[in-house]
């Protein structure tokens, strides 16, 4: 039996080996095309294409929105902050802003088309609705704003369309999109 483990720690440390000389060849020959600005476009297509089969995106959920001045809850698992949610796991604080919720809104869609792979789904009047798709397997949160002119406050809530866990990741990009907002 010792000999076997041998047999099968050798095999798996040369197919280590033979991998990582694999991509190092990859990588040498991908260096002066990813460096020239014409062929570039054609190595982006040409990883991004592999990467989709690796897309973790899920469905988009068909109950977002706001009604009766609310936000869907978030689910019982942690991959989930809300600003309207009572429980510490899941509350996260509203962002605030003075003036009209229209140019408040305007302003987050400005911070969150400059945060990288993200998308807008709906942008209309105090509403806001962007995907973020994750940059390795591709997963992808939605992310909601309510501006609220009663309260001066813009109620947010950030999910995870797929998984349990999240590591913070919702929690930090509110907080990021949050020390950004000037409104």
């Amino acid at each position: 039996m010792p000999k076997l483990a041998a047999i099968a720690t050798s095999l798996i440390l040369q197919i280590s080996v033979s991998l990582c000389g694999l991509l190092l060849i990859f990588v040498s020959a991908i260096a002066p095309v990813a460096a020239s600005p014409l062929l570039s476009h054609h190595l982006n297509s040409a990883i991004a294409t592999p990467m989709a089969i690796f897309s973790f995106s899920g469905t988009r959920p068909s109950n977002l929105g706001v009604i009766d001045g609310k936000l869907q809850p978030c689910p019982n698992s942690p991959n989930c902050v809300s600003s309207q949610a009572n429980d510490p796991e899941h509350s996260i604080a509203p962002l605030t802003f003075t003036g009209d919720p229209s140019a408040a809104i305007a302003n987050l869609q400005k911070i969150i088309l400059a945060m990288p792979r993200t998308k807008i789904i709906t942008a209309e009047g105090k509403y806001l609705y962007a995907e973020f798709t994750s940059a390795i397997m591709g997963y992808v949160d939605d992310v909601e704003f309510f501006a609220n002119p009663d309260k001066g406050i813009i109620e947010v809530r950030s999910a995870s369309r797929l998984g349990e866990s999240d590591l913070g990741v919702n929690r930090q990009r509110i907080e990021a999109i949050r020390a950004n907002f000037i409104s």
